[in-house]
């Protein structure tokens, strides 16, 4: 999921518009969300885990809202040609969701998500130009980071 996050982050930066740049990170958020269940799906035929159970709903659930929320604010905000505000929303939701998800799972998904909420705020005090940079910081770095770390210490 990483290596899409860092592959729109250079993509996005090379886009003509607003709107070609919001569609190079809509094409990738679509890519990293079926990387990501594969992967889970993966790791629990793995481990002979059901994906249907409490933890797993929760999981779902917990990262559902806002997810959807962010949906919906992306929406709004590109019916109303305001994207500077974008990338420090996206951050913030996908680390909410992260944290709140990261209840039922081991610890180091919660920090995953304070990660993502941090390089949120610091896309929101810092110039609106930055927010790709930020989004590359979060969604390729964070992702990459983070997930050898798992890798390395949980299996995967």
């Amino acid at each position: 999921m990483g290596v899409i996050g860092l592959a729109a982050a250079i993509a996005a930066a090379r886009q003509p518009s607003a709107d070609r740049w919001l569609a190079v990170w809509l094409c990738a958020a679509f890519a990293a969300v079926v990387v990501g269940l594969v992967a889970i799906a993966w790791k629990a035929r793995g481990a002979d885990v059901t994906l249907t159970g409490a933890n797993a709903r929760r999981f779902a659930l917990g990262m559902a809202a806002p997810l959807v929320a962010g949906a919906a604010i992306t929406y709004e905000l590109w019916t109303v040609r305001s994207f500077a505000v974008m990338a420090p929303a996206w951050l913030l939701l996908y680390g909410a969701g992260v944290l709140t998800s990261g209840m039922f799972s081991v610890p180091v998904i919660r920090a995953i998500g304070v990660c993502f909420m941090a390089t949120g705020i610091a896309a929101v005090l810092t110039p609106p130009a930055w927010g790709n940079v930020w989004l590359a910081v979060g969604f390729g770095g964070l992702h990459v980071g983070f997930g050898a770390y798992i890798a390395r210490n949980y299996g995967g």
